[in-house]
């Protein structure tokens, strides 16, 4: 598996992808997300298959790393990108939500699964430009701040980032409701989109 090491880098490819489009702390990736490889076959079989234990054992993998190198130190709570409640219930799971109660499990981090709200049920991103991506996905969250303080520090975290564009909408949608500090983690990372 074509590992990042991005938890341990200060200003790595996925922090920069993200400068100028929304205010992140830290932003890291597990591995990287090529066409055909490992993280392709094991995220789909996540999403598409409903083996959620693929996301539990990497989510579980992925935390102890993060807690081991400091990534997680001054991390308040850890909230998933939603889906959209129709799609959800039709998985039966959001892998977000999986992949973050893990990681909230070994860190022993609060897990807060509804701050975080997809308001508008979109197409699937999966073949989109990264135009049409952001455009997909403009004011389609929407953050609750009830009982958050003001100064905490979120872990927004999703399965893969390609383009940035749900997590740009998910940390501005954040920042809106919430005096918050945002870091963003996923278990894989586009390479190709990341420049």
């Amino acid at each position: 598996m074509p590992l990042t090491g991005f938890h341990r880098n200060r200003d790595n490819e996925l922090e920069r992808s993200l400068w100028g489009r929304c205010r992140v702390e830290r932003a890291a990736a597990y591995a990287y997300f090529q066409a055909g490889g490992k993280m392709q076959t094991l995220i789909q079989r996540l999403k598409y298959n409903g083996i959620t234990s693929i996301g539990t054992y990497l989510g579980r993998l992925y935390g102890t790393l993060l807690k081991e190198d400091g990534f997680l130190d001054d991390i308040d709570m850890i909230v998933p990108v939603p889906l959209h409640p129709s799609r959800e219930r039709k998985r039966g799971f959001n892998q977000a939500g999986v992949i973050s109660e893990a990681i909230s499990e070994v860190a022993a981090i609060k897990f807060e699964p509804n701050l975080l709200h997809r308001r508008v049920k979109t197409t699937s991103q999966t073949r989109k430009s990264r135009v049409e991506r952001w455009e997909n996905v403009e004011n389609i969250f929407v953050a609750t701040a009830r009982d958050i303080a003001p100064g905490s520090h979120i872990l927004l975290v999703d399965d893969v980032i390609t383009t940035g564009s749900t997590i740009e909408a998910c940390v501005n949608a954040i920042m809106e409701a919430c005096e918050v500090r945002v870091s963003v983690v996923s278990l894989a990372a586009a390479a190709s989109r990341l420049t």
